[in-house]
This record gives C-alpha cells, structure tokens and sequence, in this order.
C-alpha cells in the first residue's frame, strides 16, 4: 500500500485540463432552448436516457448536462426515470441484441408525440460493432430516430444544440 502511495505522489496530477464552454455562449443558446420549451412544451421538457449497450462514454456528457457548469434545469429541461413521463429519448451505443426488447419496449411505453435522439457514433451508425450477432447496429435499425448526434462522445453542448434543432422543427 505504501509503495502504491509512494507512485501516485511520484507520479502528480496528469490528467488533462478541460476547454470550459463559452458562458455567454451558453446563456444564449439556454436561453433560446428556454423560450422554445416554454412556448411548445408548457415550460419543461422531459428527457428519458437510454443505454442500448454503450461503453459509457455518452451517458456521462449526458449526465454533465445537470452539473452546476451547465445546469440545464434552468432552462426547463429535465430527466426523468420512466419513459412513460418522457417528451425525448436520449439513446445511446450501439443497440446489442439483449437490449433490442428493452428499447422497443421503452418506445412503446413513452407517449405520442415522442422524440428519439441518437447520442454518439455508435448510436448513430453502430461504430466499431457495426450489426453483428450481438449487435443491432445503429439505433435507427431498432426504432425510429429523430436526430442524430455524431461524435464520440458529444458535449453537452452539442447536446442542447441537437434538442434546439429538434424543437426547432
């Protein structure tokens, strides 16, 4: 344990410092999304992930979209636990065979009108699994997708820049 603990003080901090977003940036596009929700969706928006196999990547930049850096509960958007409160699906990876039922079966218990979201490049052409015995490939060989979000894994950013671009249609 000690030798251990000898190697991490050795060794420092090397992790990578991260780029943080633009505030203003930001503050206009939550603001944007902000008069979008309130016009079309009575204030909130409700957002269902969903994890069709993927490494995980996505869900935490998913997952940052609630941390205090962008907080997009200020802008009325939120998640929630069932699908059957949903507007939007955030589905991510690329759909694996045991998950086909369960991504079916979470689309049909989310009410009409619904959106699907592909998050990422597995989600959105199956990535390096592509269709395999155990892989379905991309989310829209399983259910209906709405937008597709390249990138592996795209920023919460780009991720409130897709739900714009969805409520925008």
């Amino acid at each position: 344990m000690l030798r251990l603990f000898a190697k991490t003080l050795k060794t420092g901090i090397i992790t990578e410092t991260i780029k943080r977003p633009d505030a203003s940036e930001l503050e206009a596009l939550g603001i944007e999304v902000k008069r979008r929700v309130d016009k079309s969706f009575s204030g909130s928006i409700a957002l269902r992930a969903v994890d069709a196999g993927s490494c995980n990547g996505c869900e935490l930049e998913i997952h940052a979209l609630n941390n205090p850096l962008y907080d997009v509960e200020r802008f009325g958007i939120h998640f929630v636990a069932s699908p059957r409160h949903a507007d939007v699906l955030l589905v991510t990876g690329p759909v694996s065979r045991h998950m086909q039922t369960a991504l079916l079966r979470t689309y049909e218990a989310t009410p009409n009108p619904k959106w699907v979201i592909a998050v990422g490049d597995c989600a959105a052409c199956g990535g390096e699994f592509g269709i395999s015995y155990a892989s379905c490939g991309a989310v829209a060989n399983v259910i209906p997708v709405d937008v597709v979000i390249q990138g592996c894994p795209p920023t919460p950013e780009t991720l409130v820049k897709a739900l714009l671009s969805l409520m925008k249609k």
